[in-house]
């Protein structure tokens, strides 16, 4: 007699260390984090720049040269081939003391990312959460005896990075940035969409 748990329809997300190399890293962050004038909802020490293209700065030619294949890997997870892909857009999000991002997700896109240019503060590395208004029982077993796993946990705390690190993940999943207690955190964002997808005689093509 044995039992087999089987977990059904997992969520892949993807990381991946020093994808970009500390001279370019360093280059974004002298570049990019004076242009972070766009302020956010979220919380005034918060800021943003304006969403931009790759073609928009050499650096960030460089930066898309090196994470689009680990996107086009990361692709291959959710839609099971090897397709094209494209960056849409990019943006250099700069986080000072206090500052927090709320819980979101990413419109028009099929995979996101974050690539840390800075140093992380423990309390303000990225959460992954489950999206509100689920499937979910209406009633929680949630006290501190609790052993908490992939099946009952609501949120996922990534591991602290390091500069040159990133994550990719599926649009739709929600994420946030807590409170943070450490010094300036800058990051670089972007979206992604594959350059085509088919399905049983139909064919949908994307440009970014």
């Amino acid at each position: 007699m044995t039992d087999e748990v089987v977990g059904l329809f997992p969520v892949p997300l993807q990381r991946s260390t020093g994808v970009l190399p500390q001279a370019l890293v360093n280059a974004l962050v002298d570049h990019f984090s004076t242009q972070a004038l766009q302020t956010n909802n979220s919380s005034e020490a918060l800021s943003h720049t304006r969403m931009l293209q790759p073609s928009d700065s050499p650096l960030l030619v460089q930066a898309a040269a090196l994470i689009t294949p680990r996107i086009a890997e990361f692709g291959r997870h959710l839609f099971g081939e090897q397709l094209g892909w494209a960056i849409k857009e990019m943006w250099v999000n700069v986080l000072d003391s206090g500052g927090r991002q709320a819980m979101h997700n990413h419109a028009n896109s099929f995979a996101s990312g974050v690539v840390y240019l800075t140093e992380t503060h423990d309390s303000a590395r990225t959460v992954f959460m489950k999206s509100p208004g689920g499937h979910d029982f209406a009633l929680k077993n949630d006290h501190a005896g609790v052993v908490t796993g992939p099946y009952n946990a609501e949120k996922w705390v990534s591991p602290a990075p390091a500069p040159g690190d990133m994550v990719i993940f599926p649009s739709y999943l929600m994420h946030a940035v807590p409170p943070n207690a450490g010094g300036r955190r800058i990051s670089l964002a972007f979206n992604a969409i594959p350059t085509r997808l088919e399905s049983w005689g139909y064919t949908l093509s994307f440009n970014a």
